[in-house]
């Protein structure tokens, strides 16, 4: 009898892990790239070296927002994988797409960081969040359903991972809407979401976020 591909097809957690790490660090790496040094032939003096470097700051901050962004999708990547018996081929793809959104973070982390006042290059990171977001709330719920996760894990924790998915979208959501009011406002606010999710304060219940 026929064994059927589909079947059989990415069924390896240990797999999906590896290409993650290594396309999370691609990512994470291209980052800096848009952190040039000043050209030299250009600077006349400290006085024009300190305008230079002061001229990298939306750049320096857009880059450590999208580390930020990009470390807490990878450790919401691997508690999921961590809670996961097996794979199957669909739940390959589902974490292909989430990479896929991954690779876009060095394009839209650039975008904002050259036109860091305008709201459209905000809008475009906002989506690439939401794309993030969504691989990772598809990726557990399809293996709720699929009974892809260890039979060990405590009832709580489904609840746990979609509500710390759903509650992060809202605030990146809120940020994004304060693009209303001011570019700056809104990546400020991204930047605290950010720093509590990094941080887990123990204090008002946040760290439950």
């Amino acid at each position: 009898m026929d064994t059927d591909y589909n079947r059989i097809a990415g069924g390896s957690v240990e797999r999906i892990a590896a290409l993650s790490d290594g396309i999370f660090a691609v990512a994470m790496t291209l980052l800096v790239l848009d952190l040039r040094v000043p050209v030299a032939a250009a600077i006349h003096g400290e006085a024009g070296l300190e305008r230079a470097l002061a001229s990298l700051a939306p750049h320096l901050l857009v880059y450590l927002m999208s580390f930020m962004t990009l470390g807490i999708f990878w450790v919401g990547q691997q508690t999921q994988l961590n809670h996961l018996a097996r794979a199957d081929r669909d739940l390959a793809w589902i974490h292909l797409g989430f990479l896929f959104a991954v690779t876009l973070t060095p394009f839209s982390t650039g975008l904002i960081g050259s036109f860091i006042a305008d709201w459209i290059a905000l809008a475009v990171y906002w989506g690439n969040i939401v794309l993030l977001g969504a691989g990772l709330f598809a990726s557990w719920r399809y293996a709720t359903r699929a009974g892809l996760i260890r039979p060990d894990t405590p009832a709580d924790i489904h609840c746990a991972m979609e509500r710390r998915i759903m509650v992060a979208q809202a605030l990146y959501a809120v940020g994004a809407l304060l693009c209303m009011v001011s570019t700056y406002w809104s990546l400020g606010f991204i930047v605290l979401v950010q720093i509590n999710y990094v941080l887990a304060p123990r204090v008002l219940g946040l760290n439950r976020l």
